[in-house]
């Protein structure tokens, strides 16, 4: 474990980084599990000139801020993220997961009047910054995970270090048929939908932004999504969790959205604003090593033959014009043990039951093959 940490520690740095001398970053950590870790990027990001600083959150601390928060501390908290994006040149963070509803009481329009206020600061981060996020394993993790502690955590280390390069050099076929094809088509029990992507960018994942990785992504056509969508992974959101959420689309408007606990709340997330109902990125998953949902994004958006299908925000880099405070990742996985399924680009067959069809697809399949 010990030689998986420092290989870890070692791929953000050089890799997904690439950090220079002289170069500021941020690692912000939850609680202080991970120090293992920490204490290994401090060495790298040392090694090769650049300058570490770390900040602790305990999560729990944070959600009950969080719950007094008011309107009047909005300046403040957006002149601080501001204040820090523009000092540090690149960001670490490691999330320890403790408690998926900890936030379940946070008032939903301070949270989006929060996301409002931080948009600017978030934009700089994510689109003008060199960042990196990844859950450190925790206990919670391995409880979703039905694994024993030591179990999930030797699981998760080999899957955030699988080998990336690789993995980018067999993206680049699906990259170069993605941005060929003009209409999509899904289809999966409870799913039957259509959409554009002619035109836009395919975007390769593979450890340079989120670890684990392994996926491509790309954006429909803001108001070419017509159909209905039905996801097979639990939906985690901002303290709650929803179950088999099906969205029904018009002119690429999420015009029906239920799931097995609350339609009202679950909608009310949909009208948080005008973008929020309609979809800001479309993506393959295809991490080798991760086969079946736990109920963290950062591992059920790269699962194997899934997709992820996501209501607000697009991406600066694959950009149809959708903006929201929000970007809601919701997987399904059309391997034939979730119920199966076909993608097809222009009418061609591309992926059935999770497995790519084409030859120059198949590396792709992993596990599969």
């Amino acid at each position: 474990m010990e030689e998986k940490i420092k290989l870890l520690a070692n791929t953000i740095v050089v890799y997904s980084l690439k950090l220079k001398s002289g170069e500021k970053v941020l690692i912000k950590v939850d609680t202080l599990e991970p120090r293992d870790l920490v204490s290994a990027l401090i060495h790298e990001i040392s090694r090769v000139g650049a300058i570490p600083t770390v900040e602790i959150v305990d999560p729990i601390l944070q959600a009950k801020m969080r719950g007094k928060m008011t309107e009047a501390w909005l300046p403040f908290l957006k002149k601080k993220e501001e204040f820090i994006v523009n000092m540090y040149d690149a960001f670490i963070s490691i999330r320890y997961r403790i408690n998926d509803y900890e936030e379940k009481n946070t008032s939903s329009m301070m949270l989006r009047m929060l996301g409002d206020a931080l948009y600017q600061a978030d934009d700089i981060r994510i689109n003008h910054k060199k960042w990196v996020l990844l859950n450190y394993p925790s206990i919670l993790d391995s409880y979703k995970a039905k694994m024993t502690i030591e179990e999930f955590r030797e699981y998760a280390l080999s899957v955030m270090t699988v080998d990336y390069q690789q993995m980018y050099q067999q993206m680049l076929p699906l990259k170069r048929r993605m941005e060929q094809a003009d209409q999509v088509r899904i289809v999966s029990p409870g799913t039957d939908l259509t959409f554009s992507i002619k035109g836009m960018p395919a975007i390769p994942c593979c450890g340079d932004k989120n670890i684990p990785d392994g996926e491509i992504y790309t954006a429909p056509i803001k108001h070419s999504v017509n159909g209905t969508i039905t996801y097979n992974t639990p939906s985690p959101y901002r303290g709650n969790i929803f179950h088999h959420v099906s969205l029904t689309f018009q002119d690429g408007k999420i015009i029906k959205a239920t799931c097995d606990e609350d339609d009202e709340v679950l909608n009310a997330i949909f009208d948080t604003d005008e973008g929020a109902r309609y979809i800001g990125e479309f993506s393959f998953g295809f991490n080798p090593q991760i086969l079946n949902p736990m109920g963290d994004i950062l591992y059920d958006e790269k699962i194997l033959g899934s997709i992820h299908f996501t209501p607000g925000r697009c991406y600066k880099d694959c950009d149809n014009q959708n903006r929201s405070s929000i970007h809601w990742d919701m997987v399904l996985i059309q391997r034939s043990e979730y119920g199966g399924g076909e993608i097809y680009f222009d009418q061609e067959l591309i992926r059935k039951d999770g497995k790519f069809i084409p030859e120059d697809l198949q590396p792709l399949n992993g596990k599969m093959v």
